[in-house]
């Protein structure tokens, strides 16, 4: 099949974290310089695709360990190469290439869609990801929403306190709040009215905030469309994106849209089901 192209936003249902550069206790977003339209140029959040991409990956891998079944019975090698994207690394085998390469992509949709790094070799995946920008005023003209909010008023510090001990401790009266102040170069710095060695800050984007963002699946077989559709639903039925997810940080709405509309026929779960005892052994190739 041609190019599949994914385009729409992403709403922050609880506040995101992205954090890049700490500065003593208080971590601050990813930023990098954007050109206005006045020719001007500007630091913005923005949020990585790599970030995207690694949430969207382990969604996939999770689809796939349910499908095959897998747990417990891959190498730890295999393993991260699915989940995290793998590393590349020395074998003492031969390494992974020609048909047995081409042969594990077209029996692992995760890896066709994905690629990674595993025995020995570097898997080039199908899936190319963009960068999930703000809605602001300085990124109008690159997401074509003519925003009111600025990106120096688009982001909040978060408080949080860290109790070492049982011990008590009397903090009466120490103040503990801090605000964000820019350059003029436009570099975020933090205004602390004092605090204690408790307390840390991270900045973050609030919730309602709207991002726009692309997907694009460059020439995907008809089992990796399959695939990585049900990638996109999953991850819109329960989306995460960037840190601290365990304490409710960065719950998200995806709206995407597809074109052209992927065709879905192919029941990737059932392939992969009953070809699992091939996949378990390409799978090994991988260490």
């Amino acid at each position: 099949m041609g190019t599949i192209t994914w385009t729409g936003t992403i709403t922050a249902l609880s506040s995101i974290t992205h954090g890049e550069e700490t500065r003593g206790t208080y971590t601050m977003l990813r930023r990098e310089l954007v050109t206005t339209a006045d020719g001007s140029r500007v630091l913005v959040p923005i949020i990585s695709g790599n970030t995207l991409r690694g949430r969207l990956r382990r969604t996939g891998e999770e689809l796939l360990r349910d499908a095959v079944g897998y747990a417990g019975e891959i190498s730890p090698a295999a393993a991260h190469t699915l989940r995290g994207g793998g590393s590349l690394a020395k074998t003492g085998r031969e390494p992974l290439s020609g048909a047995r390469l081409a042969r594990l992509r077209e029996l692992v949709p995760q890896l066709g869609v994905f690629g990674g790094a595993g025995g020995g070799t570097i898997i080039s995946g199908a899936l190319d990801v963009g960068k999930v920008i703000p809605h602001v005023a300085e990124t109008a003209r690159i997401t074509g929403v003519d925003a009111r909010v600025s990106a120096f008023e688009a982001t909040q510090l978060e408080a949080y306190t860290r109790q070492d001990d049982d011990r008590q401790h009397d903090f009466a009266g120490v103040a503990a709040t801090a605000h964000l102040t820019f350059s003029e170069d436009g570099k975020p710095a933090v205004v602390d009215a004092g605090g204690n060695q408790m307390r840390f800050h991270v900045e973050t984007f609030p919730i309602g905030t709207t991002f726009s963002t692309w997907l694009r699946l460059r020439r995907p077989t008809d089992l990796e469309t399959a695939f990585f559709t049900d990638v996109l639903a999953q991850f819109a039925r329960d989306g995460r994106l960037g840190g601290r997810i365990a304490i409710g940080h960065g719950q998200v709405r995806a709206d995407l849209h597809a074109d052209p509309a992927p065709d879905t026929t192919v029941d990737w779960r059932a392939v992969v089901a009953e070809h699992r005892d091939e996949i378990l052994v390409a799978l090994e190739s991988l260490v």
